[in-house]
């Protein structure tokens, strides 16, 4: 059941010494392309990524919450031409949650890394480094990176008791 798929996906930030199996990875980018877009104009375009160095390299891609990376096997940029769609923001993210839930399903660990509005260093954003570092266009943004592997860590789904119910509103009058 898909709740259940839910409750196993967390994000994971250790990962095994070994390789994404390219059958894995075929899985991962079908997956990737049959996500919902907006008009179906599909603004979105994927950076798979599998060298060590260059996967450390993206690792250095804001001070805070990538330098995990260095260790995952696998690495997908998740890019747009905000050109092709008003909503390329809405669109990646659905895309990399697609991305996340499969990796799930085939047993794989993944973690989000935020690009878009962050510093990789004082007056330097994020953004422009994997731009120049991938040789990414003019015209490309970056939303995201997904780092994808085998997890070292297991972690049990959040209790039910953490979900803010709070949060939900029935009816308004």
């Amino acid at each position: 059941m898909f709740i259940e798929l839910l409750k196993k996906r967390r994000s994971i930030r250790q990962f095994q010494d070994k390789p994404v199996e390219q059958e894995k990875i075929d899985t991962l980018v079908e997956a990737m392309l049959r996500s919902p877009s907006s008009r179906s104009r599909n603004p979105w375009e994927f950076v798979m990524v599998t060298d060590p160095l260059t996967i450390a390299e993206l690792s250095e891609t804001k001070p805070h919450g990538a330098t995990f990376m260095k260790n995952a096997p696998l690495a997908i940029v998740v890019c747009a031409d905000p050109a092709k769609s008003d909503v390329w923001i809405e669109d990646c993210s659905i895309a990399a949650l697609i991305l996340h839930l499969e990796a799930t399903d085939l047993g794989l660990g993944s973690c989000w890394v935020q690009v878009r509005l962050r510093e990789h260093s004082e007056g330097r954003a994020s953004e422009e480094y994997v731009k120049k570092l991938l040789g990414l266009g003019d015209t490309m943004v970056v939303e995201a990176i997904v780092a994808i592997g085998y997890g070292k860590e297991e972690k049990e789904p959040h209790p039910r008791s953490s979900l803010l119910y709070e949060k939900i509103i029935s009816e308004v009058c």
